[in-house]
Protein backbone atom coordinates (compact mmCIF):
# COMPACT_ATOMS: atom_id res chain seq x y z
CA UNK A 1 0.00 0.00 0.00
CA UNK A 2 1.57 3.69 -0.81
CA UNK A 3 1.82 5.94 2.02
CA UNK A 4 0.44 9.27 1.50
CA UNK A 5 3.23 11.68 2.70
CA UNK A 6 0.97 14.58 3.40
CA UNK A 7 -2.05 14.53 5.63
CA UNK A 8 -5.27 14.99 3.40
CA UNK A 9 -7.43 18.35 3.96
CA UNK A 10 -10.77 16.51 3.31
CA UNK A 11 -12.21 13.61 4.75
CA UNK A 12 -14.52 11.26 4.59
CA UNK A 13 -17.55 11.99 7.09
CA UNK A 14 -18.00 8.50 9.43
CA UNK A 15 -21.35 6.20 8.87
CA UNK A 16 -22.46 6.01 12.59
CA UNK A 17 -25.33 3.44 11.29
CA UNK A 18 -25.26 1.05 8.73
CA UNK A 19 -26.67 2.57 5.91
CA UNK A 20 -29.28 -0.14 4.92
CA UNK A 21 -30.52 -1.17 7.80
CA UNK A 22 -29.36 1.47 10.94
CA UNK A 23 -27.47 -1.61 12.54
CA UNK A 24 -24.46 -0.27 14.44
CA UNK A 25 -21.98 -2.84 14.56
CA UNK A 26 -19.55 -4.04 11.42
CA UNK A 27 -16.25 -5.18 10.87
CA UNK A 28 -14.08 -3.60 8.61
CA UNK A 29 -13.29 -5.98 6.27
CA UNK A 30 -10.34 -4.34 4.13
CA UNK A 31 -8.42 -1.09 3.49
CA UNK A 32 -7.69 -0.43 -0.03
CA UNK A 33 -5.38 2.20 -1.59
CA UNK A 34 -6.95 4.65 -4.10
CA UNK A 35 -4.10 6.94 -4.86
CA UNK A 36 -3.85 5.43 -8.74
CA UNK A 37 -7.85 6.19 -9.17
CA UNK A 38 -8.34 8.58 -11.92
CA UNK A 39 -10.09 10.98 -9.73
CA UNK A 40 -8.08 10.62 -7.02
CA UNK A 41 -6.41 14.57 -5.79
CA UNK A 42 -3.81 14.82 -3.07
CA UNK A 43 -6.15 16.26 -0.60
CA UNK A 44 -8.62 13.40 -0.43
CA UNK A 45 -7.82 10.60 1.94
CA UNK A 46 -5.57 8.15 0.42
CA UNK A 47 -7.08 5.06 1.35
CA UNK A 48 -10.47 2.99 1.56
CA UNK A 49 -11.73 1.52 4.41
CA UNK A 50 -15.09 -1.61 4.04
CA UNK A 51 -16.95 -2.07 6.36
CA UNK A 52 -18.74 -5.09 6.30
CA UNK A 53 -22.19 -4.58 8.82
CA UNK A 54 -23.12 -7.59 11.17
CA UNK A 55 -27.05 -7.36 11.14
CA UNK A 56 -27.61 -7.53 7.24
CA UNK A 57 -24.30 -8.15 6.13
CA UNK A 58 -24.08 -5.54 3.76
CA UNK A 59 -20.96 -3.51 2.14
CA UNK A 60 -20.03 0.08 2.57
CA UNK A 61 -17.29 2.65 3.01
CA UNK A 62 -16.45 4.12 6.22
CA UNK A 63 -17.91 7.58 5.63
CA UNK A 64 -19.31 9.81 3.01
CA UNK A 65 -17.87 12.93 1.19
CA UNK A 66 -19.16 16.24 2.16
CA UNK A 67 -20.08 18.73 -0.43
CA UNK A 68 -16.47 20.46 -0.61
CA UNK A 69 -15.05 16.85 -1.29
CA UNK A 70 -17.34 15.47 -3.81
CA UNK A 71 -16.88 19.41 -5.58
CA UNK A 72 -13.04 18.47 -5.80
CA UNK A 73 -14.65 14.65 -7.70
CA UNK A 74 -16.26 16.25 -9.71
CA UNK A 75 -14.00 18.60 -11.04
CA UNK A 76 -12.98 15.35 -13.13
CA UNK A 77 -14.44 12.54 -15.09
CA UNK A 78 -13.34 9.72 -16.38
CA UNK A 79 -13.04 9.16 -19.77
CA UNK A 80 -16.09 7.03 -20.08
CA UNK A 81 -18.52 9.72 -18.24
CA UNK A 82 -17.58 12.14 -20.58
CA UNK A 83 -20.66 13.42 -23.25
CA UNK A 84 -20.43 11.60 -26.28
CA UNK A 85 -17.63 8.94 -25.22
CA UNK A 86 -17.78 6.32 -27.76
CA UNK A 87 -21.25 7.65 -28.57
CA UNK A 88 -21.88 4.91 -31.24
CA UNK A 89 -21.00 1.92 -29.29
CA UNK A 90 -22.75 2.73 -26.04
CA UNK A 91 -26.17 3.83 -28.05
CA UNK A 92 -26.40 0.04 -29.35
CA UNK A 93 -25.93 -0.61 -25.38
CA UNK A 94 -28.27 1.70 -24.52
CA UNK A 95 -31.08 0.27 -27.03
CA UNK A 96 -31.27 -2.80 -25.89
CA UNK A 97 -31.76 -0.95 -22.57
CA UNK A 98 -34.65 0.99 -23.63
CA UNK A 99 -36.41 -1.70 -25.64
CA UNK A 100 -36.24 -4.13 -22.34
CA UNK A 101 -37.83 -1.57 -20.07
CA UNK A 102 -40.61 -0.69 -22.80
CA UNK A 103 -41.15 -4.62 -23.12
CA UNK A 104 -41.89 -4.75 -19.23
CA UNK A 105 -43.83 -1.57 -19.13
CA UNK A 106 -46.13 -2.92 -22.31
CA UNK A 107 -45.68 0.56 -23.85
CA UNK A 108 -43.31 2.88 -25.48
CA UNK A 109 -43.06 6.40 -24.92
CA UNK A 110 -43.60 8.57 -21.82
CA UNK A 111 -41.58 10.52 -19.73
CA UNK A 112 -38.21 8.91 -18.68
CA UNK A 113 -35.62 10.71 -16.33
CA UNK A 114 -31.89 9.55 -16.45
CA UNK A 115 -30.14 10.41 -13.30
CA UNK A 116 -26.61 10.63 -13.06
CA UNK A 117 -26.68 10.58 -17.16
CA UNK A 118 -22.92 10.52 -17.80
CA UNK A 119 -21.41 9.75 -21.69
CA UNK A 120 -25.72 10.84 -22.21
CA UNK A 121 -25.85 7.67 -23.99
CA UNK A 122 -29.04 6.37 -22.25
CA UNK A 123 -30.69 9.82 -21.94
CA UNK A 124 -30.17 10.27 -26.23
CA UNK A 125 -31.45 6.97 -27.34
CA UNK A 126 -34.66 7.28 -25.02
CA UNK A 127 -35.54 10.38 -27.00
CA UNK A 128 -34.78 8.50 -30.22
CA UNK A 129 -37.26 5.78 -29.20
CA UNK A 130 -39.81 8.59 -28.21
CA UNK A 131 -39.43 9.24 -24.68
CA UNK A 132 -39.32 12.58 -23.52
CA UNK A 133 -36.09 12.46 -21.66
CA UNK A 134 -34.69 13.99 -19.07
CA UNK A 135 -31.02 14.43 -17.45
CA UNK A 136 -29.91 15.34 -14.50
CA UNK A 137 -26.11 15.06 -13.99
CA UNK A 138 -23.75 17.01 -11.15
CA UNK A 139 -20.96 17.29 -13.85
CA UNK A 140 -21.59 20.67 -15.77
CA UNK A 141 -19.28 20.10 -18.77
CA UNK A 142 -21.69 17.24 -20.07
CA UNK A 143 -24.91 18.78 -19.26
CA UNK A 144 -23.92 21.76 -21.28
CA UNK A 145 -23.04 19.91 -24.08
CA UNK A 146 -26.16 17.79 -24.67
CA UNK A 147 -28.38 21.12 -24.27
CA UNK A 148 -26.07 22.49 -27.05
CA UNK A 149 -27.44 19.81 -29.32
CA UNK A 150 -31.63 20.25 -27.44
CA UNK A 151 -31.35 17.88 -25.30
CA UNK A 152 -33.17 18.66 -21.58
CA UNK A 153 -29.89 17.62 -19.62
CA UNK A 154 -29.97 19.56 -15.86
CA UNK A 155 -27.14 20.09 -13.85
CA UNK A 156 -28.54 18.83 -10.60
CA UNK A 157 -29.83 15.92 -8.63
CA UNK A 158 -33.02 14.64 -7.78
CA UNK A 159 -33.89 17.61 -4.89
CA UNK A 160 -33.60 19.76 -7.64
CA UNK A 161 -36.93 18.78 -9.69
CA UNK A 162 -39.98 20.37 -9.05
CA UNK A 163 -42.04 18.08 -6.42
CA UNK A 164 -45.05 17.87 -9.28
CA UNK A 165 -42.97 16.45 -11.76
CA UNK A 166 -43.84 12.70 -12.37
CA UNK A 167 -42.27 10.63 -14.83
CA UNK A 168 -42.86 6.80 -16.40
CA UNK A 169 -39.55 5.23 -15.90
CA UNK A 170 -36.31 6.86 -13.71
CA UNK A 171 -33.18 5.18 -14.37
CA UNK A 172 -30.18 5.00 -12.22
CA UNK A 173 -27.29 3.44 -14.43
CA UNK A 174 -24.95 2.59 -12.21
CA UNK A 175 -25.55 5.48 -9.83
CA UNK A 176 -27.32 4.04 -6.41
CA UNK A 177 -23.47 3.01 -5.10
CA UNK A 178 -22.35 6.37 -5.61
CA UNK A 179 -25.26 8.14 -2.99
CA UNK A 180 -24.64 7.84 0.83
CA UNK A 181 -27.53 7.26 1.30
CA UNK A 182 -29.78 5.05 -1.38
CA UNK A 183 -32.57 4.61 0.79
CA UNK A 184 -33.32 8.56 0.92
CA UNK A 185 -32.43 8.51 -2.77
CA UNK A 186 -34.67 5.59 -3.72
CA UNK A 187 -37.45 7.36 -1.74
CA UNK A 188 -36.81 10.55 -3.22
CA UNK A 189 -37.37 8.62 -6.82
CA UNK A 190 -40.71 6.90 -5.76
CA UNK A 191 -42.13 10.64 -5.54
CA UNK A 192 -41.33 11.28 -8.58
CA UNK A 193 -43.07 7.85 -9.94
CA UNK A 194 -46.72 7.29 -10.36
CA UNK A 195 -47.84 4.25 -9.28
CA UNK A 196 -46.66 1.40 -11.84
CA UNK A 197 -43.91 3.49 -13.02
CA UNK A 198 -40.67 1.52 -13.53
CA UNK A 199 -37.82 2.15 -11.96
CA UNK A 200 -33.93 0.69 -13.34
CA UNK A 201 -30.96 0.43 -11.44
CA UNK A 202 -27.51 -1.39 -12.79
CA UNK A 203 -24.51 -1.54 -10.09
CA UNK A 204 -21.96 -4.37 -9.73
CA UNK A 205 -22.81 -7.41 -7.40
CA UNK A 206 -20.51 -8.93 -4.94
CA UNK A 207 -22.36 -12.41 -5.25
CA UNK A 208 -21.67 -12.53 -8.92
CA UNK A 209 -19.53 -15.30 -10.52
CA UNK A 210 -17.02 -12.43 -11.94
CA UNK A 211 -16.37 -10.48 -8.71
CA UNK A 212 -15.51 -13.16 -7.05
CA UNK A 213 -12.85 -14.37 -9.94
CA UNK A 214 -11.71 -10.98 -9.42
CA UNK A 215 -11.72 -11.10 -5.82
CA UNK A 216 -9.33 -14.17 -5.92
CA UNK A 217 -6.94 -12.93 -8.50
CA UNK A 218 -6.55 -10.06 -6.27
CA UNK A 219 -7.85 -7.83 -9.57
CA UNK A 220 -11.29 -6.62 -8.32
CA UNK A 221 -11.14 -2.56 -9.93
CA UNK A 222 -14.22 -1.92 -7.48
CA UNK A 223 -12.34 -2.11 -4.03
CA UNK A 224 -10.61 1.09 -5.25
CA UNK A 225 -13.75 3.30 -6.78
CA UNK A 226 -13.03 6.24 -4.93
CA UNK A 227 -16.59 7.56 -6.04
CA UNK A 228 -18.25 4.78 -4.16
CA UNK A 229 -20.31 4.06 -1.26
CA UNK A 230 -21.80 0.98 -1.63
CA UNK A 231 -21.07 -2.91 -2.93
CA UNK A 232 -24.34 -4.67 -3.21
CA UNK A 233 -25.67 -7.74 -3.42
CA UNK A 234 -29.05 -9.09 -5.32
CA UNK A 235 -29.91 -9.57 -1.84
CA UNK A 236 -29.18 -6.64 -0.25
CA UNK A 237 -30.91 -4.48 -3.27
CA UNK A 238 -33.99 -6.19 -3.84
CA UNK A 239 -34.79 -5.83 0.08
CA UNK A 240 -33.49 -1.97 0.19
CA UNK A 241 -36.03 -1.78 -2.99
CA UNK A 242 -38.57 -3.34 -1.31
CA UNK A 243 -38.14 -1.17 1.90
CA UNK A 244 -38.53 1.67 -0.36
CA UNK A 245 -41.35 1.11 -2.34
CA UNK A 246 -40.82 -0.98 -5.34
CA UNK A 247 -41.31 -4.41 -6.67
CA UNK A 248 -38.40 -6.22 -8.57
CA UNK A 249 -39.81 -7.66 -11.61
CA UNK A 250 -36.95 -8.06 -13.87
CA UNK A 251 -33.18 -9.01 -13.42
CA UNK A 252 -30.37 -9.31 -16.10
CA UNK A 253 -26.72 -9.40 -16.50
CA UNK A 254 -24.96 -5.93 -17.08
CA UNK A 255 -23.93 -5.49 -20.71
CA UNK A 256 -21.88 -2.24 -19.33
CA UNK A 257 -19.40 -2.95 -16.46
CA UNK A 258 -18.04 -6.29 -15.20
CA UNK A 259 -19.62 -8.06 -12.59
CA UNK A 260 -22.86 -5.71 -13.08
CA UNK A 261 -26.34 -6.59 -12.36
CA UNK A 262 -29.56 -4.50 -13.76
CA UNK A 263 -32.61 -4.54 -12.14
CA UNK A 264 -36.06 -3.11 -13.33
CA UNK A 265 -38.73 -2.75 -10.45
CA UNK A 266 -41.99 -1.24 -10.49
CA UNK A 267 -43.20 1.47 -8.28
CA UNK A 268 -46.30 0.23 -6.06
CA UNK A 269 -49.27 1.74 -5.26
CA UNK A 270 -49.76 4.04 -2.32
CA UNK A 271 -51.39 1.76 0.31
CA UNK A 272 -55.26 3.73 1.44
Amino acid sequence: MKIQLCAPTLTRVPYTACPLCSGTAWIELRRDDCTSHPLYQPDLPATIGWLGCETCGHVFTEGWFDDEASARLMERANPLQLASAAAEEHRITAARLVQRVSVVRGALGGRWLDVGFGNGALLTTAEEFGYEAVGLDLRGEGAAELQALGYDARLGSLADLDASERFDVISFADVLEHTPFPAETLTAAAAHLAPGGLLFVSMPNVDSYPWKVLDRKGANPYWTEIEHYHNFSREHLYWLLRRTGFEPCDYAVSERYRAGMEVIAVRLGDES
